[in-house]
C-alpha cells in the first residue's frame, strides 16, 4: 500500500482478534500474500487498518470479532498441542467437542504431559497469556525417578543453564517419596520447550508423569480427562480486566452456562484423570 497508516490497530491484531488466527499466523499470512486490504495484496503486517477498512483473507471477508471466550481442557497423554502433526499422530484439535468454535491453545503441553491446557477463540488474548512479562504462574504436579533432596534442588531455585539455555528460577516443593519415586510440585513463569522435564534430567532425575494443574488463576480442579469446560465471561472480566481488553460487542454465548462439555467419542486409551486424587495412588 501506498503508506503506513499510523490510527487503528495493526492488521495481524485485527485477524487473531477474529479467530482466525494466533498474531504470528496472522503474519504468516500476510507474508504469504493471503491477504487484502481494500481490495490490495499487503506484502507487510506493519500496516494499522481502521474499522472502514474491508480485510479479506484466502477471498473470504474478515469476520467481526466475536465476544473473546476462554476454555479448560485436561488434556491426556498421547496428544499433540499443534493443528497437525507431520508424523501423523493425533492432535489435541482432532478429540475436542464438535461444537466448539475454531480455538487456539495457550502455550502448550508435549505428548507426554497431562493436565491443564487452556483453548481460547481470541488470537490476542492467546499471545498476552503466553507472554513470560505476563507473570502468570504454570504451576505442576511432576513424578520422578530417584531420592531428590532439597540441597539438589535448590540449583533450580535459582535458575539454571542447560544446553546454552537458561531456565528461570522455579519453585519447588517435594510432596512425598514413594519408594523409588518422588512426587514434586513446580511452579514456573515461563514454560519453554521441555523446561522441566530438560532442568530434571539436568540433575539426573526422569520425569515419568507431569501433569500441569495450573495456568494463572486458572485449575484443573476435577476436570476429567478430554473434558472441556468454559469459563464464564464474568470470570474472564474478573482475571484478566485489568490485564487485557476483552472483547464484549456481542451477547455472552449461551454455552457459558455453567456445564462441562463431555466428549462423545471414546477418551483415548491411555487417558488418565490427573486429579488430586493421584495422591492416592500406590
Amino acid at each position: 500500500m501506498d503508506e503506513i497508516k499510523k490510527t487503528g490497530d495493526r492488521i495481524a491484531k485485527v485477524i487473531a482478534r477474529a479467530g482466525l488466527a494466533s498474531r504470528r499466523g496472522a503474519e504468516k499470512m500476510i507474508l504469504d500474500g493471503r491477504v487484502t486490504v481494500n481490495g490490495m495484496v499487503i506484502s507487510t503486517p506493519a500496516l494499522n487498518i481502521i474499522s472502514s477498512d474491508k480485510i479479506v483473507v484466502d477471498k473470504i471477508p474478515l469476520p467481526s470479532a466475536e465476544t473473546t471466550r476462554l476454555w479448560k481442557y485436561n488434556k491426556p497423554i498421547g496428544l499433540v498441542t499443534s493443528e497437525k502433526d507431520e508424523k501423523g499422530r493425533k492432535v489435541v484439535f482432532d478429540n475436542l467437542p464438535s461444537n466448539l468454535p475454531r480455538v487456539m491453545s495457550v502455550g502448550r503441553l508435549d505428548l507426554n504431559s497431562e493436565g491443564l491446557l487452556l483453548l481460547t477463540n481470541d488470537g490476542e488474548l492467546k499471545r498476552k497469556l503466553e507472554l513470560p512479562s505476563t507473570g502468570w504462574t504454570r504451576k505442576y504436579r511432576v513424578r520422578i525417578n530417584g531420592l531428590p533432596t532439597p540441597e539438589v534442588l535448590d540449583k533450580l531455585k535459582n535458575g539454571i543453564t542447560v544446553d546454552g539455555e537458561k531456565f528461570r528460577p522455579m519453585a519447588i516443593n517435594i510432596d512425598r517419596q514413594q519408594g523409588s519415586n518422588a512426587w514434586l510440585t513446580i511452579s514456573i513463569k515461563e514454560g519453554k520447550n521441555r523446561e522441566i522435564r530438560r532442568a530434571m534430567n539436568e540433575l539426573g532425575f526422569k520425569v515419568s508423569r507431569l501433569i500441569r494443574i495450573s495456568y494463572g488463576p486458572f485449575r484443573l480442579e476435577e476436570l476429567k480427562a478430554n473434558e472441556v469446560e468454559e469459563i464464564k465471561l464474568s470470570v474472564l472480566k474478573s482475571q484478566l480486566g485489568s490485564l487485557f481488553n476483552l472483547q464484549t460487542d456481542q451477547k455472552e454465548p449461551s454455552t457459558q452456562i455453567k456445564q462441562t462439555i463431555r466428549r462423545k467419542k471414546k477418551s483415548l486409551p491411555d487417558a488418565r484423570n490427573p486429579s488430586k486424587r493421584i495422591s492416592k495412588r500406590k
